[in-house]
């Protein structure tokens, strides 16, 4: 009796639902958020995805009137918080900040073009080649000759595959025709430490994760890997600018929700997203600390997804790296 009832309540509200044109999944969107809502951070603390994350979070929380809570679920090069992105409800609750080149391991567990929402891009950066102090290498010319007198000594740190870290290191070896050793971290927090504490000698970092020390003069930044110099170091060089064309390496940050959230909610989402990211104050922090505001549609980030998943794929075939 009890199930007949809820049953017809069902159909009573479905049937009121379209007499007065509005979806179902549109009437619960217009409700939302109603309770929290969890923001998955796929890296350690300290990083700058970590940094993305947090600040996005601040600013949903003051827009949508609920309490968004970062939660940090690193390892696996990201792909283990991005393994709980994909498999979590898709009510809206659980969003994640994804990152370019995030499924290119066969063992990902998702596809990246399947398994998600796209609600919005959010920012991009150039990954920063940097150096202890004491290194002896004080521009890309330098590393470059150094490299070649000493091939396979010389270690570079960086975050584990599939990041656009490591790719990026694999490519700056593959352009400038050197042998130096990758050395992976579980995240750009870690690498950063090492690179301070001079437990490695270079790096390929984040500018977020490494611009305060740069600035402080602990960390010595060598070249950004952009088309553009970055307006937080803007004394710093392309690669191009230093001799090295081709060395193309740039995060995308983006907010994303498990495939099958209602529309409705991802254009909520996106309005609030591209509304916080066209504001000056924030758009100055985020530049301030070394990001690039980047608001998009939702269609605008599938479309890069799909772009940055063939730039990196084609560059691991053509050195035939093995991702685990």
């Amino acid at each position: 009796m009890l199930h007949g009832l809820m049953r017809a309540g069902f159909w009573a509200s479905a049937l009121v639902a379209v007499l007065i044109g509005t979806p179902l999944s549109q009437t619960h969107a217009e409700d939302y958020p109603t309770k929290p809502i969890t923001l998955i951070v796929p890296y350690p603390p300290g990083g700058g995805v970590d940094l993305i994350g947090r600040l996005v979070a601040q600013k949903l929380t003051a827009a949508l009137g609920q309490q968004v809570i970062v939660e940090n679920r690193g390892g696996a090069g990201g792909m283990i918080g991005t393994r709980d992105i994909a498999k979590a409800t898709p009510d809206g609750y659980t969003l994640g900040v994804g990152t370019s080149g995030i499924s290119l391991s066969p063992n990902a567990g998702y596809d990246v073009n399947r398994d998600f929402a796209p609600i919005g891009l959010i920012a991009s950066t150039p990954i920063l080649i940097v150096a202890h102090p004491s290194f002896p290498a004080k521009s890309l010319a330098d590393l470059i000759a150094l490299a070649k007198q000493q091939p396979g000594k010389l270690a570079a740190g960086t975050p584990p595959a599939p990041t656009i870290n490591y790719f990026a290191a694999q490519l700056f070896n593959l352009a400038a025709g050197v042998d130096i050793t990758v050395v992976t971290y579980k995240g750009t927090a870690p690498l950063t430490n090492d690179l301070l504490g001079n437990h490695v000698p270079l790096g390929f970092d984040t500018i977020p994760a490494a611009v305060s020390n740069v600035q402080a003069g602990q960390l010595r930044a060598i070249a950004v890997t952009a088309p553009a110099r970055s307006a937080a170091l803007p004394d710093v060089p392309t690669a191009a600018e230093a001799g090295l064309p081709g060395l193309d390496a740039v995060i995308y940050y983006g907010l994303a929700a498990p495939a099958g959230v209602p529309r409705p909610i991802i254009d909520r989402l996106n309005k609030e997203l591209r509304t916080m990211l066209t504001d000056e104050d924030f758009k100055k922090h985020l530049i301030s600390v070394g990001d690039d505001p980047a608001p998009s549609t939702p269609e605008q980030y599938a479309d890069n997804i799909k772009r940055e998943e063939a730039k990196w794929t084609g560059l691991v075939a053509k050195l035939g790296l093995k991702l685990e």
